[in-house]
C-alpha cells in the first residue's frame, strides 16, 4: 500500500480528492498483512521481551514468519470447527500468540478478544453473546492466572467445541495445546477458501465497560484496515520504525491502532513481557529496553507517561525515539509538556472508540502539537459538533461530537443497543462534548454521557447506583468519575440518607461491593449529601457532582503536599466544560501566587486532565500570565 504524508487538513483533503481505492488497496486484513509480508519478508515484524533482564530470551519473528503463524492459526481453527465458521474467544495477555490467534480467527471466521480481568460470569456472558465455539486461553502460568476459570467457562458455555491453551495444557481437562495445534498445520498457504469483502465481519470487541450487559461492537475488515492504515499515516510510520506497545491486546488500541498499523507498515512491534506495563519489574527497565531495541515510537496511556516521568533513564540512549503516542483517557497538557521537556520526545494525542475500530482523530506527527487537542480526523472521516437541536455547530462552537467514515462500525451485535449511539444514516455519536476549530482540529472538553472511564475501560454508573439503592437507609444515590493520576478516573458515589437514618460510609461501601461484580467498578469513596443537585425537570445533575468530585480530589492532593491552606479551590462550569479556578491566599487575604506555590500547584495539576487557572481578586492582572494556556 502507498504511504501518505499528513501534516494538516490540506493534506487530508488532497488524499480525499482521490478514489478511496488508491488509499486502501485491500478488503481483508489477511490480504493486507500478506502484502506487507511480501514487501518486507525478512524484516523483523514482532519482538517479544520475555524478561527485560534476559536479552537472550527475547523472541523474534520476521514478517514472513509472522504471516505463516497467522496461516497456521486460521487453518487450525477451521480444522477444529468441523465445517462450522470459527468464532474464537480470546483470553490472552500481551503475548505473540494473541496476535496469531486474533488475525488467524479473523482470516478463518470471527475473533472475540475478551478482557481477562473480568469476572468469570462476565466472560461467560460475552462468550455466549458472541456465539463463540472455540476458546483460546493462557494455560497455567505463575505470573497470570487465567486458566483456573476455564473449567467453569466450559460448563457455562455449551457452544464451545474446543479449548486451546497457550503455554501448556491440562489435557485431563480436554484442552488442546495451542502451539502444537498450530505446528500441525501448514504455514505456507491457507487450507481453505474464503471470500472476504470490506464489510465482512472480522471481530466482536466488547465495550460498555467492566460492568453491565455486554455490548459487542461489530468490526468489519474494512473498519479495522481503515483505522490501522490511517493511524500509520498520521504517525508517519514506515518500515524503519520500531513501536513498543504498552496497551493490552484485548483493547482496540493494542490490537489495531498500534498493532495492526505497525505490521501493515512493515515496521517492528515490541511487546514488553507477558504482563505488559502492569509488570512492576519491567517498568523500571523501560528505558533500557527502548535503547536495546532502538525503539522509535512509544505507545502508552497518559498515566504511563506520568509514571515514566518518575523512572530514572540512567544512561539509556533515547536518540532513536521520535514520538510518544497516547490515548485511552484525556491527556493533561502540562503532562505532555513535562514529558517533552524532560526527554525531548514529542507527545501526540489520539482520540478513539471501540465502535470505530479504535480511532477518531490523531495529532499528526508531521504537524505541531496543539495543547488540549485530539488532532485531525482520519482521512475520509467526518467529525462534527452537533447542538442540542441537531444542527451542526460552527467552528469552535461546543456540541456533542459525532463521526462518520470507513472506520465506523455497523453497530452492536444486538441492534437494540444501537439507539443513541449509531444512527441510520451512518453517524456514530461519541458522547463527548467538544468542538472542531476552523483548521479541522478536534477538541474534547467534557462528556455528554455519564459513563466513567477508568484506565480506558467504561463503567456504567447505573450499576453502582443500583447496588447502593439496595441498602434500606439509602434514599438516593448517584455515581460519577473522580479524576485519578493513574487510572484517569475512578468511581465515587454521592448518597442521600433516608430521613432519620445514620449511614456509616465504610459499611455502605462494603455492602455495595457484594452487588458489583467487577472490582474496578467498586466506588472508591461515598460522600453523604442532604440532597442531590437536580435539573429543572428533576433529573440528577451529574456535572454538579463531577465538580464536587474534582474539587475533593484536588483539595486532597493539596493537603497531601502540605499546601491546602495556601490555595482555595473552586469548581466552575463553562460552555467548554468543567474547570477549576484556584486562588492563592495568605491567611484571610487573597494574593498572587508566589513562584514556589505556582510550581507546586502546577506539579500537582499536571497529573490530571482538568482545565484550570489561577485567579486572584487581589491581583488578577499579575496571575493572568501564569494561567494554563490550555485551560478555561
Amino acid at each position: 500500500m502507498r504511504a501518505f504524508r499528513i501534516a494538516s487538513l490540506a493534506d487530508i483533503e488532497r488524499i480525499e480528492s482521490r478514489p478511496y481505492r488508491e488509499y486502501m488497496a485491500h478488503t481483508s486484513v489477511f490480504d493486507a498483512l500478506a502484502d506487507a509480508a511480501e514487501r518486507h519478508a525478512d524484516r523483523t515484524a514482532l519482538t517479544f521481551v520475555v524478561d527485560a533482564d534476559e536479552p537472550a530470551a527475547t523472541q523474534c519473528w520476521s514478517h514472513r514468519e509472522f504471516l505463516a503463524e497467522i496461516r497456521r492459526a486460521a487453518n487450525a481453527f477451521r480444522a477444529l470447527c468441523d465445517g462450522d465458521e470459527p468464532r474464537v474467544a480470546l483470553l490472552l495477555p500481551a503475548i505473540p500468540q494473541m496476535y496469531f490467534a486474533l488475525w488467524g480467527a479473523e482470516t478463518a471466521g470471527v475473533a472475540c478478544p475478551i478482557n481477562y480481568l473480568l469476572t468469570t460470569d462476565h466472560i461467560a456472558e460475552l462468550i455466549e453473546v458472541a456465539g463463540a465455539n472455540l476458546l483460546v486461553a493462557l494455560g497455567p502460568n505463575a505470573e497470570l492466572d487465567i486458566w483456573s476459570r476455564v473449567v467453569s467457562l466450559r460448563e457455562r458455555c455449551p457452544r464451545l467445541k474446543r479449548v486451546l491453551a497457550v503455554g501448556g495444557a491440562n489435557l485431563a481437562e480436554g484442552a488442546d495445546d495451542f502451539d502444537a495445534a498450530l505446528a500441525a498445520q501448514p504455514g505456507d498457504a491457507l487450507a481453505f477458501s474464503r471470500t472476504i469483502r470490506a464489510d465482512t465481519l472480522a471481530a466482536l470487541f466488547h465495550t460498555g465497560g467492566t460492568t453491565g450487559a455486554p455490548k459487542l461492537a461489530q468490526h468489519s475488515h474494512g473498519n479495522q484496515l481503515h483505522s490501522a492504515w490511517s493511524a500509520a499515516q498520521m504517525v508517519a510510520m514506515d518500515e524503519r520504525d520500531v513501536v513498543i506497545n504498552g496497551f493490552p491486546l484485548f483493547h482496540v488500541a493494542g490490537s489495531l491502532v498500534y498493532g495492526l498499523s505497525t505490521l501493515l507498515s512493515g515496521a517492528e512491534l515490541v511487546l514488553p513481557t507477558l504482563l505488559g506495563m502492569r509488570n512492576t519489574r519491567f517498568v523500571p527497565r523501560y528505558w533500557k529496553v527502548v535503547e536495546r531495541h532502538r525503539v522509535t515510537l512509544l505507545a502508552v496511556v497518559p498515566t504511563i507517561l506520568s509514571t515514566l516521568l518518575g523512572v530514572d533513564r540512567k544512561d539509556a540512549n533515547l536518540g532513536s525515539v521520535r514520538a510518544a503516542f497516547t490515548g485511552g483517557s484525556p491527556l493533561p497538557p502540562e503532562l505532555a509538556a513535562a514529558f517533552e521537556a524532560r526527554y525531548g520526545v514529542p507527545v501526540r494525542n489520539i482520540l478513539g472508540m471501540t465502535e470505530c475500530a479504535g480511532v477518531v482523530s490523531i495529532e499528526p506527527m508531521l504537524g505541531e502539537r496543539r495543547a488540549g487537542s485530539c488532532g485531525l480526523p482520519l482521512p475520509y472521516t467526518q467529525v462534527q459538533a452537533v447542538a442540542a437541536d441537531g444542527s451542526v455547530c460552527a467552528p469552535n462552537e461546543p456540541g456533542v461530537l459525532r463521526l462518520r467514515g470507513p472506520n465506523v462500525s455497523a453497530g452492536y451485535s444486538d441492534a437494540r443497543r444501537n439507539a443513541g449511539t449509531f444512527s441510520d444514516d451512518g453517524w456514530l455519536v461519541s458522547g463527548d462534548i467538544g468542538h472542531v476549530d476552523e483548521e479541522g482540529i478536534v477538541f474534547i472538553t467534557g462528556r455528554a454521557k455519564d459513563v466513567i472511564i477508568r484506565g480506558a475501560h467504561n463503567i456504567e454508573p447505573a450499576l453502582i447506583e443500583e447496588a447502593l439503592m439496595r441498602h434500606p437507609d439509602v434514599q438516593f444515590a448517584a455515581a460519577v468519575g473522580a479524576p485519578d493520576e493513574y487510572a484517569g478516573e475512578v468511581p465515587v458515589a454521592f448518597v442521600v440518607p433516608r430521613p432519620g437514618a445514620v449511614i456509616d460510609t465504610q459499611a455502605l461501601l462494603d455492602f455495595a461491593r457484594q452487588y458489583i461484580a467487577e472490582p474496578p467498578a467498586h466506588p472508591k469513596r461515598i460522600d453523604l449529601l442532604d440532597a442531590l443537585p437536580l435539573t429543572a425537570v428533576g433529573k440528577v445533575y451529574k456535572p454538579g457532582l463531577r465538580l464536587r468530585a474534582i474539587e475533593r480530589v484536588i483539595v486532597d492532593r493539596l493537603e497531601r503536599d502540605g499546601i491546602a491552606r495556601e490555595v482555595r479551590v473552586s469548581g466552575i462550569e463553562r460552555p467548554s466544560g468543567l474547570a477549576l479556578e484556584l486562588e492563592a491566599r495568605d491567611r484571610s487575604a487573597l494574593v498572587a501566587p508566589s513562584a514556589a506555590l505556582d510550581a507546586k500547584v502546577r506539579a500537582i495539576m499536571a497529573r490530571f486532565a482538568i482545565a484550570w487557572a489561577w485567579s486572584s481578586s487581589a491581583s488578577r492582572s499579575d496571575v493572568a500570565g501564569r494561567s494554563d494556556p490550555a485551560s478555561l
